[in-house]
Order: structure tokens, then sequence, then C-alpha cells
């Protein structure tokens, strides 16, 4: 019993952790993504991107571009099948969590000298972690109708060494983008 509770807390633990990525995406049912082959970005949403360094922005539409190529679609300055914005918010956060563990137990034994009481002990760690967390939602809008058709949404730890991001942002962008209801031609 006690091994499971330490299996359980282990894995909410993992999920509580500043690195995970909470990704959710919604779509049009009715349309067949296949129909796409060109698409034009429109920008991004109320200047968000003001909060990016030119290179974090630079490898974030890299990464949604080679996204979109292995997808089979094709940037075009004007005039895509499809419209995308982006917007992106990055807060301040902290995590909070602790860990007590319970050692002994009270009682009574036998001992050399007749009956011992026992003693117990227990012993708590805290920590807070700070961290950056960043929000970024991409939509997706069919040129003919104007209308939403696909939005995905990811929310996830921002790594402040710049190497790290390099390596983190394609993989983020990649797994949003598992969401699509296209999936990346096999090559």
């Amino acid at each position: 019993m006690k091994k499971n509770l330490y299996h359980l807390f282990a894995f909410l633990t993992f999920l509580s952790l500043p690195g995970f990525a909470q990704i959710t995406s919604d779509y049009d049912k009715t349309i067949d993504f296949n129909k796409y082959k060109t698409y034009t970005f429109l920008g991004w949403e109320a200047n968000s991107d003001k909060q990016l360094n030119p290179e974090d922005k630079k490898r974030i539409l890299t990464a949604f571009k080679n996204e979109f190529t292995a997808r089979n679609m094709t940037l075009q300055p004007n005039g895509g099948d499809v419209d995308i914005t982006l917007y992106i918010v990055v807060d301040k956060n902290a995590s909070k969590s602790s860990y007590s563990s319970y050692n002994g137990d009270l009682g009574y034994s036998a001992g050399a000298w007749g009956w011992e009481t026992g003693m117990s002990s227990s012993q708590t760690a805290y920590t807070d972690n700070h961290y950056m967390e960043g929000t970024i939602v991409i939509s997706l809008f069919d040129r003919t109708t104007k209308k939403l058709a696909w939005q995905g949404i990811m929310t996830s730890e921002v790594k402040e060494d710049p190497a790290e991001r390099e390596k983190s942002i394609p993989k983020k962008v990649k797994k949003l983008m598992e969401k699509y209801p296209v999936k990346p031609s096999k090559k």
C-alpha cells in the first residue's frame, strides 16, 4: 500500500512540475483539413510578440513553419487557404510542494530492562520554485468563411537558458501540432 501511495505521489509531482506542457485544442469537425495547402501568417495578436526577443520569435515561427511544411502546407505572403495568428503571454509563476515522511512507531516493547517506550519522528521537506510560464495560442481561420477552423493552446515553462530554448521550442511546437487534425506526411 505504501509503495502504491509513493508511486501516486511521484506521478502527481511529475504532473505539477513546471516543465510539463499543458496542451488543448479545438476544431471544426465539419472541415476537411486536407484541403488546406497554403497559409498566410497574419502576425501576432495584440502585439504579444513584444515580450519575445528576436531570436525566440524566429525560433517559434520557424518551428510552426516546419510543422506546417510537414503537413504539405506552404507559406504564402498573401491569400493562403487559411490565415494564422499567434498570441503569447509570459508570466512569472511559482510552484510549491512538500513531502512528509514518518519514521518509527510510538508503542511499548520488551527490552533488556523491562518494557521500553519507542519514539517516532517525522520530517517534512518544502520546496518553492520560481519560474517563467508561457502560454501560446495559435488560431487558424478559413480564408473563405472567415471562421475559426482550429485553435491550439499550450502552457509550459519558459527555459531561461537560450540554448535550452533553442532545443525546447521546436519540441513543444511539435507537441502542440500533434493536436492538429492533419498528421505530418511520412517521407
